[in-house]
C-alpha cells in the first residue's frame, strides 16, 4: 500500500501567520525557529553594525536585520539574520516582505537551525540567485563565505578565530574576526 504524500504549504498559509510567529517555511515545511541566545545575537548586532555603516557611507543600498520574511519561491519564506539588497534592486522591498532573492544573505548558526542553514536553506538561496551568502560560525569562530556564479555557489573566503573575511560582493568591505566574535557569554 502506497503512503500518503506529505502535503506541503505553501506562503500563502504562511501569510495568515500571526506576526511576529517565530515560523520559516522551508521546501514547503512550517519550520520553528526558537529565539536565539545573546552571543548569537551579540554576533549579529556586531556583524549588521559594520555592514550597515558602510553601505550607507557608500551609499551602495540597504541593509536589514531579522526577524524580516524573505518570499524566495512558494515554498520557502526565510527569515535571514541580515540581508543586504543593492540600491538598483530595491524595488523587491514590498509592505509585507522581501519578494526575491536579496544580494547577500548572512546567517548565524545555532544549535536549533544550524542544519537548515548548512543544507536546505544553501540550495535554496543558491537556485535562487542569492549572490554571497555568509555562514558565521559563533563555535568555531569562523565565517565562510560563499559566491554564485551561474547558480552555484563556491567558498570564496574563509576565516577562522583571526584574521579579516574580505566581501566581493561589497567592494572594499572587510570585517575583523576577532572583533565580532569578542564576547564574554
Amino acid at each position: 500500500m502506497p503512503l500518503a504524500k506529505e502535503k506541503r504549504l505553501n506562503i500563502n498559509y504562511y501569510k495568515i501567520l500571526p506576526e511576529g510567529a517565530p515560523y520559516q517555511l522551508i521546501e514547503g515545511e512550517l519550520v520553528i525557529t526558537p529565539a536565539p541566545n545573546p552571543k548569537h545575537q551579540i554576533i549579529l548586532g556586531r556583524i549588521f553594525r559594520h555592514l550597515s555603516d558602510y553601505c550607507d557611507e557608500k551609499d551602495m543600498g540597504i541593509v536589514l536585520v531579522s526577524p524580516i520574511d524573505v518570499y524566495l519561491d512558494s515554498e520557502n519564506a526565510f527569515q535571514p539574520d541580515i540581508i543586504y539588497i543593492a540600491r538598483d534592486r530595491q524595488h523587491i522591498i514590498k509592505e509585507d516582505g522581501i519578494y526575491g532573492a536579496p544580494d547577500l544573505v548572512i546567517e548565524i548558526l545555532s544549535p536549533s537551525t544550524a542544519g537548515y542553514d548548512l543544507k536546505e536553506k544553501f540550495r535554496v538561496y543558491e537556485r535562487s540567485g542569492v549572490r554571497e551568502y555568509w555562514i558565521v560560525d559563533p563555535e568555531m569562530r569562523s565565517v565562510e563565505i560563499y559566491s554564485n556564479a551561474k547558480g552555484s555557489f563556491s567558498i570564496s573566503s574563509k576565516s577562522e578565530v583571526t584574521g579579516e573575511i574580505e566581501s566581493l560582493l561589497l567592494d572594499g568591505f572587510r570585517l575583523d574576526i576577532e572583533a565580532i566574535f569578542q564576547t564574554s557569554i
